[in-house]
């Protein structure tokens, strides 16, 4: 029993270690220095979606070695073997779907018309409150696009 909360305590801190809260005002490394094109635009409608995070493949991993070693306890002889492949089975798949769940985070989808009379649509964090009609900037370089005020 004690194997199985050491393996929970290292997929909690695993999955934890896979988030990154990259918002408005967020770069990475590679973003530093490096030119972006800047539109500017009013905002023309806000809502709320879901981000989904990286599948890392590190859930269903520790999902299927906490359900081979949960399952290998159950019956005896070939049972435990049986025991053993279904847990693996359906250990993965459940953490899949927790690691799933942990790594989604809320977002905002903000549709600007841009002053040359093109629609845009951005997914960000919603680390900035947008209205419509806000009068925004849109700035895209080094693969991202992002709105700020």
């Amino acid at each position: 029993m004690k194997t199985i909360h050491w393996a929970l305590a290292i997929c909690a801190v695993a999955l934890g270690a896979c988030a990154y809260p990259a918002g408005s005002g967020d770069y990475r490394a590679y973003q530093v220095a490096g030119e972006q094109t800047v539109h500017f635009g009013v905002v023309d409608s806000v809502r709320p979606v879901r981000i989904g995070g990286p599948n890392t493949g590190v859930g269903a991993a520790s999902g299927s070695a906490i359900g081979m070693v949960a399952g290998s306890h159950v019956g005896g002889g070939s049972g435990q073997f049986v025991g053993a492949v279904v847990g693996t089975l359906l250990g993965g798949m459940i953490g899949h779907g927790i690691e799933q769940d942990v790594n989604q985070r809320p977002g905002i989808e903000v549709t600007v018309m841009l002053d040359s009379g093109r629609y845009l649509a951005v997914v960000q964090a919603p680390d900035e409150v947008f209205q419509a009609g806000d009068r925004v900037r849109v700035l895209s370089g080094r693969g991202t696009t992002r709105v700020t005020h």
